[in-house]
């Protein structure tokens, strides 16, 4: 099947002889499934160019999405794709590619779809979504290798989660040895060779330098009201201010608190009748699963930084 990328290739002209697909071998199992992402400066000849580039490489578009931002002008896509023609791979498509972003000055990747990419969680007294992310990974609802986690909080603390063979780190902190402690949290991020951060729920805020460190792969997550609730029991103050909508957001670490590029929100209504240990209840759920979403989606390269913001090509 001709994908719509490859009529906008074709349209131009950069087909091959008589714009036929080239033939895949027939006796040869098609190549695994990747993900291309990249982002640039919008101008004419992108996708015919990226087309062109898959069609003569001997790959299959399995599914593409793009998206022009006209405020900024940058261009940002993701193409599912996998090889067809014998001895295409994921070195080779890298080498070529290359070649064609280039001139277009793109931010990009190409990574195996099946690829599980570790992953370090850090968690205060609050379990509710370190559990939750533990269960998701370990039935493959979310796929990742889960590298380590790491705790203000002793592992007594998690007597009734499984964590496994995850080496578990206890660091507490104290506002005397917050930098000690966060270059040990730097240490074992590189230790484990964690490729992405989540704090669920970790009750600390992060320095500007570990911040900008993991700029771009860290992704936290936090109550989200109308208005805003900060400090100590934010349910409870919710409560006291007869809120109608409670909610959650997960969003990108930055040096500015809570102020990051966000990933995903959600929101569910309350009324007169709930109580602040209901807003809590509710709230744990809520957490939870925009936590779960934003990170699958950014673990499936559904996520594209722009600026202050971001695109999501969700499912």
């Amino acid at each position: 099947m001709i994908t719509e990328l490859e009529r906008q290739a074709a349209a131009q002209g950069q087909t091959g002889p008589a714009g036929a697909l080239p033939p895949p071998d027939r006796g040869e199992a098609r190549g695994e499934a990747l993900i291309l992402t990249l982002s640039c400066t919008n101008r004419p000849g992108i996708v015919a160019a990226v087309a062109t580039f898959l069609f003569e490489s001997g790959c299959n578009i399995l599914d593409a999405n793009q998206y022009d931002d006209r405020e900024t002008g940058r261009f940002f896509m993701r193409v599912a794709l996998n090889p067809v023609r014998e001895g295409v791979g994921l070195a080779s498509l890298k080498d070529g590619f290359a070649a064609i972003a280039g001139p277009f000055g793109m931010n990009w990747s190409l990574r195996a779809r099946a690829e599980r990419r570790r992953v370090m969680l850090l968690a205060s007294k609050s379990d509710h979504c370190l559990a939750d992310l533990l269960y998701r990974g370990r039935i493959g609802e979310i796929p990742m290798e889960i590298a380590a986690i790491v705790s203000n909080h002793p592992r007594e603390v998690y007597a009734h989660l499984d964590f496994g063979d995850t080496p578990f780190h206890h660091l507490p902190v104290t506002r005397e040895t917050k930098m000690e402690q966060e270059a040990r949290v730097w240490q074992i991020v590189q230790e484990s060779r964690s490729e992405v951060v989540v704090l669920a729920r970790y009750m600390q805020v992060l320095s500007e330098g570990l911040a900008a460190k993991l700029s771009g792969r860290c992704i936290n997550i936090h109550h989200s009201f109308l208005p805003g609730f900060k400090g100590a029991k934010p349910y409870h103050q919710a409560f006291e201010r007869g809120v109608k909508l409670i909610g959650a957001t997960a969003h990108y670490v930055t040096s500015d608190l809570d102020e990051g590029p966000i990933i995903e929100q959600d929101v569910e209504r309350v009324s007169h009748h709930a109580t602040p240990e209901d807003l809590v209840r509710k709230g744990r759920d809520i957490e939870r699963r925009v936590l779960a979403r934003a990170l699958a989606w950014h673990l499936e390269d559904r996520v594209l930084l722009n600026g202050k913001r971001t695109v999501v090509f969700s499912d």
